[in-house]
C-alpha cells in the first residue's frame, strides 16, 4: 500500500471511531435522569369539586291533639228505640273469631251489628261480604281502632272514616254503612259531627262487659246479665286479640237475650 492510500485509510478509521464514542454517551431526552433539585415525588391529583347537595324538606310538626271533653256529647245513639236488645261486635272482621260468631248468630236465628276496622276490612273482604249477606249491620269503626281520632284535625277525622267506608264498600259495592262507633267510645263533637256529614249516627252502648280484657266466659255472662235493660245495646269484640271467651259466652248470651227481649239489627 503506498502512503496516499494509508493516509486515507488512518483518516476514515480516526472518522469513524469519533462516531461510535458519540453515540454511545448521547442520553435521549426519556432516558435522562432528574435534573438536580428536581422533585421525584408525583404530582398530587386534584380533588373534584363537591356538588350542591339539596337540603331535605323538613316535616312540619303534628298538630297537638284537641284535650277530649269531660262529658260525652250530645246525641250518641244508646238504645235500640224498643224492648229488643242489640248486640254489636267490635274489632272485626277477623279471620278466626268472626266466622264463629256468625255461625252461633245463624244458628240462633239473630242479627248484630258490625263495627269493622277499615284496614281489616280490607284485609279480609270476604268476611264484610259475609256479614251482609247474612243479614248483618254495618258500622264504620275507623281505619286502624285510632283512640285519638277524636282529637285530631277535622281533616284528618273526615279523611280516616272516607277510607274506612270505602275499603267496607269495596267489599260489598254499594252497602250503606249508616253508623260510626269512636274507638275507646272516646267521643269529640268534631267526630260526631264529620259522622253526622258522612251519614252515620254515632253508635255507643250501654252493656259493656269488657270482654276486651278478656276475662272468663261467665264473667262477660254475668256482667251482660246483671245490666241489661230493655233496649240496650250491648258492646262486644270479635277482633283485637283472643276471643275465646267472648265466643264461649256467646254460646249462652245469644239465645237467653233473645228469649228474654229479642234481638234486634240496629236500623
Amino acid at each position: 500500500m503506498n502512503a496516499r492510500a494509508v493516509l486515507a485509510f488512518g483518516i476514515t478509521l480516526i472518522l469513524f471511531l469519533s462516531g461510535c464514542g458519540e453515540r454511545t454517551t448521547t442520553r435521549s431526552p426519556q432516558a435522562a435522569g432528574p435534573s438536580p433539585g428536581a422533585s421525584t415525588q408525583p404530582k398530587p391529583t386534584p380533588k373534584p369539586t363537591p356538588k350542591p347537595t339539596t337540603p331535605k324538606p323538613t316535616k312540619a310538626a303534628p298538630l297537638p291533639l284537641r284535650p277530649l271533653p269531660t262529658m260525652l256529647p250530645a246525641g250518641l245513639r244508646r238504645s235500640t228505640g224498643g224492648r229488643a236488645v242489640a248486640l254489636t261486635f267490635d274489632d272485626g272482621p277477623d279471620p278466626v273469631w268472626t266466622p264463629k260468631i256468625l255461625d252461633q248468630l245463624r244458628q240462633a236465628g239473630a242479627k248484630a251489628t258490625f263495627c269493622v276496622i277499615g284496614s281489616r276490612a280490607r284485609a279480609h273482604p270476604h268476611l264484610v261480604a259475609r256479614i251482609v249477606r247474612e243479614g248483618h249491620q254495618l258500622c264504620n269503626h275507623s281505619w286502624r281502632h285510632d283512640l285519638d281520632l277524636g282529637r285530631r284535625p277535622v281533616a284528618e277525622i273526615r279523611a280516616d272514616l272516607v277510607r274506612t267506608t270505602r275499603a267496607i264498600q269495596a267489599a260489598v259495592p254499594g252497602v250503606r254503612v249508616p253508623f260510626y262507633r269512636q274507638p275507646g267510645g272516646r267521643w269529640s263533637p268534631e267526630v260526631v259531627a264529620v259522622g253526622r256529614q258522612l251519614g252515620m249516627q254515632p253508635l255507643h252502648w250501654r252493656v259493656d262487659p269488657q270482654d276486651w280484657a278478656k276475662p272468663t266466659a261467665s264473667t262477660i255472662r254475668h256482667r251482660v246479665n246483671g245490666t241489661v235493660r230493655p233496649g240496650a245495646i250491648v258492646l262486644l269484640h270479635d277482633g283485637g286479640g283472643d276471643r275465646a271467651a267472648t265466643i264461649a259466652a256467646c254460646a249462652h248470651l245469644i239465645g237467653d237475650l233473645k228469649r228474654r227481649y229479642g234481638l234486634a239489627r240496629l236500623t
